[in-house]
């Protein structure tokens, strides 16, 4: 990550964690396929109406394995293996707590979350039994993420994908077997999720303890140390606190949808699944932006941070223009994997035809606080996210949707955000930019002088 050409690295790491992504939406779309298919339009809502509410319940943890991406992508790059090794058993014991108290937040809440959002009683029942089953696999869920974070700071997301692979088919195996032959429905989805989960979780477990080197895990060595949980904390709660809210700021969108019906929240599930495919697109690049940025700022590389930021922006905008692009021009053959009732085609298609192009602004949005927590800065991103994606979204929902009630002008909301989000961005990574660089060059200055 810290010598030679860039884009051809960059390429090397993001499209394993690329795929990695895609595969995982693609497994969690058999989900959705199967749901719709074979348990009605009904089940299908029910499944989509908790994706909000457990992204925000599951994004703050998920957000802090950031931090230990970075942690231990900076300790790796400048060789130093105690503080490597510390921060690796850290991580993992705090996603395994982590992990507990998501299991049982989410048996407790799911039911009142639920009825909070507004979600009809016609599938409130049978969304509560998937959230709450769902849940029951959050230990596996965390123990997975913090693994393949340390795995990725490490310059390692080939092995991270083998273990997708196999989790994703023994996921969609298990989801035919219990909703077509046994009839199960939506607890069937969500028992085939959990069980992949656990796999996946044993998968990653077993690679880092065979692992030869600095981040290496050892049960025994199991344990929560303050400096690094510290650090970990700086760079990763932000970023957790980033996600949470703007997953928020999707649940009282989810909630808008809701107010048109079950066939709306059909329509919602099918296309923010195929959004989905999008934003993991984007995802691995800013992910790549990060762990680059991280350990060229270990070894006081910041020249090439610009160059790895640059290559970033221009390898995320091809990505999501031609994705985004082809999504919009097969969106109707698209939706009809997810269902075949027209109505709730109908709902999909005037989603994405606000979304699916204009995605690359999504994509720039996340590349500059994705290179700035990389430089261990992550508090005014996230600060600036809130205020333009959520602050934008709520003034949307509750000021200017009420007098224009359609599917097509809320969603006008997701480009707008983005948008402004960009300009403030930009303006904070130029002047954290501009400090970086003064530091740079002033250590440089005494150390020519201590020569």
């Amino acid at each position: 990550m810290c010598n030679g050409s860039i884009m051809d690295k960059l390429i090397s790491f993001s499209l394993p964690l690329m795929l990695s992504g895609i595969l995982q939406l693609m497994f969690n779309a058999v989900d959705i396929v199967v749901v719709g298919r074979f348990s009605g339009s009904q089940a299908l809502a029910a499944v989509g109406s908790t994706t909000a509410l457990i992204n925000i319940f599951t994004n703050l943890f998920i957000g802090i394995s950031l931090g230990a991406n970075v942690l231990a992508a900076r300790f790796y790059a400048s060789g130093k293996e105690k503080e490597m090794s510390e921060t690796v058993h850290t991580a993992i014991t705090l996603a395994l707590i982590s992990g507990i108290i998501m299991a049982v937040v989410g048996l407790v809440l799911a039911k009142l979350a639920l009825e909070l959002m507004g979600t009809p009683s016609d599938v409130i029942e049978l969304s509560t039994l998937y959230m709450r089953i769902y849940f029951c696999g959050m230990p596996f869920f965390m123990l997975y993420n913090y693994g393949a974070a340390i795995l990725r700071a490490v310059g390692d997301t080939k092995r991270p994908l083998i273990f997708l692979i196999i989790s994703g088919v023994a996921n969609a195996g298990l989801n035919m077997i219990l909703v077509i032959i046994f009839h199960m429905g939506v607890a069937g989805v969500g028992i085939g999720t959990v069980i992949s989960q656990l796999i996946s979780c044993i998968l990653v477990l077993r690679c880092l303890y065979k692992s030869e080197g600095c981040y290496q895990l050892r049960f025994s060595k199991l344990r929560i140390q303050k400096v690094y949980l510290r650090q970990i904390f700086q760079v990763g709660i932000p970023a957790g606190i980033q996600s949470t809210v703007i997953n928020f700021s999707n649940a009282l969108l989810q909630s808008s949808v809701n107010s048109f019906g079950s066939t709306a929240m059909a329509g919602y599930t099918a296309a923010n699944n195929i959004l989905g495919f999008l934003y993991v697109s984007v995802n691995a690049v800013t992910q790549a932006c990060m762990s680059f940025t991280s350990q060229n700022y270990g070894v006081g590389k910041y020249k090439r941070m610009d160059r790895v930021l640059i290559n970033c922006l221009i390898l995320s905008v091809v990505i999501s223009g031609i994705l985004g692009c082809g999504s919009y021009a097969f969106g109707t053959e698209i939706l009809k994997v997810y269902t075949e009732d027209p109505k709730v085609i109908q709902c999909g298609l005037e989603i994405l035809s606000m979304t699916t192009v204009t995605y690359f602004l999504c994509g720039i949005m996340d590349l500059f606080p994705g290179a700035l927590r990389g430089m261990g800065r992550s508090g005014v991103p996230m600060i600036l996210s809130i205020i333009g994606t959520v602050g934008t979204r709520i003034v949307w929902i509750f000021m200017l949707f009420p007098q224009h009630r359609s599917l097509e002008f809320l969603f006008i909301s997701y480009p707008a955000s983005w948008l402004l989000t960009i300009v403030m961005q930009v303006i904070c990574f130029y002047f954290v930019r501009k400090q970086v660089h003064a530091k740079g060059r002033e250590r440089m200055m005494r150390e020519a002088q201590a020569k």
